[in-house]
């Protein structure tokens, strides 16, 4: 049998039924656990090194998530990603990330701002490396500052509650579309000079018009997936 996932590392403070969460979550996200692909406890449960009682908990726990699906006399599935939930979420996101930097442009430290654009520099760097994990890694850390500079609890919450799924968006377009990777370097760039300029309202544009563009990307790959089938 391939061996796909990391076995658990029990050295850590966190209750075993929590790590295999966590890494089950993280496979669906990063692709290695695919859309439609059928989890089976007992697989998982070998390859992760432990009994299949905490991965019969992770997947009814991703299912609230909404990242697993379950299917009457068939079993869990990993969840698709639909043309619809793809629009819903990212919709969602485009407003709620255009107030958050409008609010942030209110805000935000000038230590922020020099950290946004730090992050911008190293996913730079991690993507003329090929390191897909690591721009991925940055580009999530620059929107997760970005909406803290808000200083809004509430705001930062409900994006946090989307933030499984945009993940999965945001791994999609990086792996399959480097070059409109390197077009949201410049778009991050332009949203930080808004910031740096206190102009609420053309940060709100930027941002809002930045996760528009990846909805219209993401809609087309999922097309185009589905076109292939």
């Amino acid at each position: 049998m391939e061996r796909r996932l990391i076995p658990v590392k029990l050295d850590t403070y966190k209750p075993l039924r929590e790590i295999v969460f966590e890494s089950i979550r993280e496979a669906i996200i990063n692709g290695t656990l695919k859309q439609g692909e059928r989890l089976m406890e007992t697989q998982l449960a070998e390859e992760l090194g432990v009994s299949r009682t905490p991965v019969r908990e992770a997947i009814r726990k991703l299912e609230l998530e909404g990242l697993v699906v379950m299917v009457p006399r068939k079993g869990a599935y990993v969840a698709g990603i639909s043309a619809r939930d793809a629009a819903d979420i990212l919709e969602i996101r485009a407003a709620l990330e255009g107030l958050a930097a409008k609010l942030a442009a209110e805000r935000i430290t000038g230590e922020e701002i020099e950290d946004l654009s730090n992050d911008i520099e190293k996913m730079g760097e991690a993507m003329d490396k090929g390191d897909l994990d690591t721009a991925i890694e940055y580009d999530t850390k620059f929107h997760t500052a970005l909406i803290g500079a808000s200083r809004n609890s509430r705001l930062v919450t409900m994006v946090s509650n989307l933030q499984e799924q945009v993940m999965r968006f945001r791994v999609m377009l990086t792996i399959t579309r480097q070059d409109l990777a390197r077009d949201s370097l410049l778009e991050h760039k332009r949203i930080v000079d808004a910031l740096s300029r206190r102009d609420r309202f053309l940060a709100q544009s930027l941002a809002k018009e930045h996760v528009e563009k990846v909805e219209t990307t993401i809609l087309k790959i999922i097309k185009e997936e589905k076109d292939e089938e």
